[in-house]
């Protein structure tokens, strides 16, 4: 049923009365959230694959003028090649198998490569040889209370980004400095507070640089989240670039995962059972909704009821996925009609991020049913 196009959830599920989780994507969605980011953000757009890499979110975002993909494997790099040929891919993962930097390099001509320690870029220069290549240096960041503090497992020291870039200049390499204050960052602040690390860094080093990546990081709106608006965050990093006077053809990037494709996709689940308050669903921690585990998101929820209409008084519910296992119960309840019963679907909206790219085949349950609907996310009837 991949690629079947229904106006709305609840006529999906009249046509297809699926007993397995069905991800509804919402292509004008995932434009318009690209379109936003290509017409605030003062550089340019890098998609981070690693967020939602399915095809039919690549060619949404496509579509609506996103020709820049931050990539962190072969097979991403393959996938942007296979589908763009003509489009920009970045190998942004700090730390890279040489045999996998030689390929990217000499197979699917990757100029762009991230390092946050003198053997990376040692093991770059020895595969690329060196010339053409941008080499960026990752710079560890304060954290900022986001979701996942990106700078735990990599980035370099103020001191050693500034090692790193002399010696990135000495090499004969066109220089760049990246940083990535966290994901789901809900102080704008932290991008004008990296950028200052920036100039510190850039200072001590007395070199220019090509590259000034701000990373990801930006939010989606979540139950119970107060979300700063984009505008928000362009002005921070207006600011602290502004700050830094960078040469006049300084190539400013930024790497929008979830804030872009979030909202552009929901899921459908099926209750199999109810055991008085709790319920249990055909998807959970080790398929699509990890995150709730993770990050301790909540995302918003609405029942749907075929054959008549479910009760008007709402109760919360545990819920528990499919896998024969006790560690599969979601941390949060959902807040559900009250006469909630087998057979019930359940639509589990701002599930485009880090859902399908993060299941498993656990127990042999994997969600793999897309759809496209047409509807506004939240526009459709809950009975």
């Amino acid at each position: 049923m991949n690629g079947t196009s229904f106006a709305d959830a609840r006529e999906m599920i009249a046509a297809l009365t699926p007993s397995y989780p069905v991800y509804c994507l919402r292509p004008p969605v995932l434009a318009a959230a690209a379109r936003r980011f290509l017409e605030l953000f003062p550089g340019r757009v890098l998609y981070a694959m690693k967020c939602n890499p399915h095809a039919g979110v690549l060619r949404a975002l496509y579509d609506a003028g996103i020709r820049h993909f931050d990539t962190a494997s072969l097979p991403e790099i393959a996938q942007v090649r296979e589908l763009f040929p003509a489009a920009g891919a970045y190998f942004m993962h700090p730390v890279k198998a040489r045999a996998v930097i030689k390929t990217a390099h000499d197979v699917y001509g990757i100029r762009h490569f991230v390092i946050d320690h003198p053997g990376e870029l040692a093991k770059v220069l020895d595969e690329t040889g060196g010339e053409g290549v941008t080499i960026i240096v990752r710079m560890a960041t304060p954290h900022a209370g986001a979701a996942y503090d990106l700078s735990t497992k990599f980035g370099a020291s103020p001191p050693l980004a500034a090692e790193l870039l002399r010696e990135v200049r000495k090499q004969g390499c066109q220089a760049g400095v990246s940083f990535h204050v966290g994901s789901q960052c809900l102080t704008p602040r932290a991008y004008r507070t990296a950028l200052e690390l920036v100039g510190e860094v850039v200072d001590a080093a007395r070199t220019e640089i090509h590259v000034l990546d701000v990373g990801g990081g930006f939010p989606a709106a979540y139950v119970g989240v107060e979300m700063p608006p984009l505008e928000a965050y362009i002005e921070e990093i207006d600011a602290g670039v502004a700050a830094l006077e960078p040469r006049r053809d300084c190539v400013l990037m930024c790497e929008p995962g979830r804030a872009m494709v979030a909202a552009g996709c929901s899921l459908v689940v099926q209750v199999q059972l109810r055991k008085e308050d709790q319920i249990y669903i055909n998807d959970g921690i080790y398929g699509s909704l990890s995150e709730m585990v993770t990050a301790g998101l909540r995302m918003p929820v609405r029942l749907i009821r075929l054959d008549g209409e479910p009760s008007a008084t709402l109760r919360d519910f545990t819920v528990a996925g499919p896998t024969c296992d006790s560690v599969d119960v979601l941390p949060a309840p959902f807040p559900l009609p009250d006469d909630v019963r087998e057979g019930d679907w359940i639509e589990i909206e701002q599930i485009g991020a880090y859902s399908s790219a993060l299941r498993t085949h656990f127990n042999g349950f994997y969600p793999d049913t897309f759809v496209e609907l047409t509807d506004e996310p939240g526009s459709g009837s809950a009975i």
